[in-house]
């Protein structure tokens, strides 16, 4: 049942997909757009937008719903789903973010525009990389740039008229801001072709991990729903000694709930077969800046250490990754991250059953459900 019930909610989802992606064509061809554009327009939507899992646009939706303590209607679902799929396009906008990249023998500088790119990747769920698509290419970078601007022209066709319209506005900004800021860490710590552990560590991990990861896609879908729900940045409640604030109540616990979403990302690199995680692991052939490889920097003795520097991102070379996975088991890595888990799940559920929800039934605060939801999706997850 529960599964069918998942099935139909992305299912609607999807719809609302199909709605969205249609008014944006039928803006665009009323722009005097030729048909070759507007067909280009259509497949950079279509391939980039959609697919995946979906889970962090379903949430804003999920998230309303907890907030307001029923079933949306069918207006406030399509607005909801706007801001729902302007989360998955900011993340599709990462995949295809722009950044300054040396290349070619001449060490030229290219103005490159997607994650995939960057990490020379070939597929992206289980299709070819949109760059990689015949006749794409470089017009990859203005294609992310289409995908932003469209997030602000559904803002402003939706919800220009709403109190919180500004506050939407604000709000992707700064998460596609800090989303690049973490971008950047990540290419300057583990460049692909310049390895050195030294640049790595515990610290750098979380930096990177908060920034290009948890913003966008744990507190954007609850912070969205919020202001759709219009949660104030303040209340007070008879039960509290002094006013809360949601907003920054939410971000307490969202942010290193979505830290502790990457760590389990890195450790299933690592632990996991391609029949139960859908891939092969590559973060140690690929010198990704992982949990495992900083944890093991943590706690690896001199001889370790050594193995760690000769044999860690040297690309797909057998015996180089079994000698780094090697030292990853004698210094406890699967019984370190069990400890982290076990940890940070206890540490959140007490951060969530301190959230104060003001007497039964009442809106417009925050409610424990949003992210017990959120941990029990993630708990333990092998995949």
């Amino acid at each position: 049942m529960a599964s069918t019930d998942k099935a139909a909610r992305r299912a609607k989802f999807e719809g609302a997909w199909n709605a969205i992606r249609d008014e944006l064509l039928t803006h665009f061809k009323s722009c005097g757009m030729p048909q070759e554009a507007q067909e280009w327009y259509s497949r950079n939507l279509d391939y980039n937008v959609p697919g995946g899992k979906l889970n962090r646009g379903m949430s804003v939706i999920d998230t309303a719903e907890i907030l307001l303590g029923r079933k949306l209607s069918d207006e406030e679902y399509l607005q909801a789903a706007v801001l729902g799929w302007g989360v998955e396009m900011v993340c599709a906008i990462r995949l295809l973010s722009t950044f300054f990249f040396l290349i070619s023998h001449k060490l030229q500088a290219f103005f490159l525009v997607s994650d995939d790119l960057m990490d020379s990747s070939i597929t992206r769920r289980g299709q070819p990389c949109w760059y990689r698509v015949p006749k794409i290419g470089f017009i990859a970078m203005n294609d992310s740039f289409m995908l932003e601007a469209a997030i602000y022209h559904l803002l402003k066709v939706h919800f220009k008229k709403e109190p919180y319209y500004v506050d939407l506005i604000e709000l992707f900004h700064e998460v596609t801001y800090q989303t690049e800021m973490g971008q950047l860490i990540d290419l300057i710590t583990a460049p692909e072709n310049d390895i050195d552990l030294n640049r790595f560590s515990l610290k750098k991990h979380s930096l990177i991990v908060i920034y290009k990861t948890a913003f966008y896609s744990f507190y954007l879908p609850v912070a969205l729903a919020m202001l759709f729900c219009r949660v104030p940045t303040s209340y007070s409640l008879p039960s509290s000694p002094k006013p809360i604030e949601p907003y920054e109540v939410a971000k307490e616990i969202l942010i290193p709930l979505g830290e502790y979403f990457q760590v389990q990302d890195d450790f299933l690199d690592f632990s996991g077969v391609p029949a139960q995680i859908g891939k092969v692991g590559t973060d140690i052939v690929d010198n990704k800046c992982s949990w495992c490889i900083n944890t093991a920097l943590a706690y690896a003795t001199p001889a370790q250490r050594k193995i760690l520097d000769e044999n860690y991102g040297q690309g797909y070379l057998g015996e180089a990754e079994k000698r780094v996975k090697k030292v990853f088991e004698e210094i406890g890595l699967r019984e370190k991250y069990t400890k982290y888990e076990e940890g940070v799940f206890q540490k959140l559920n007490e951060m969530i059953d301190n959230i104060d929800e003001g007497a039964q039934g009442q809106q417009g605060v925050l409610k424990k459900q949003i992210f017990v939801s959120f941990l029990g999706k993630i708990y333990r997850r092998q995949k």
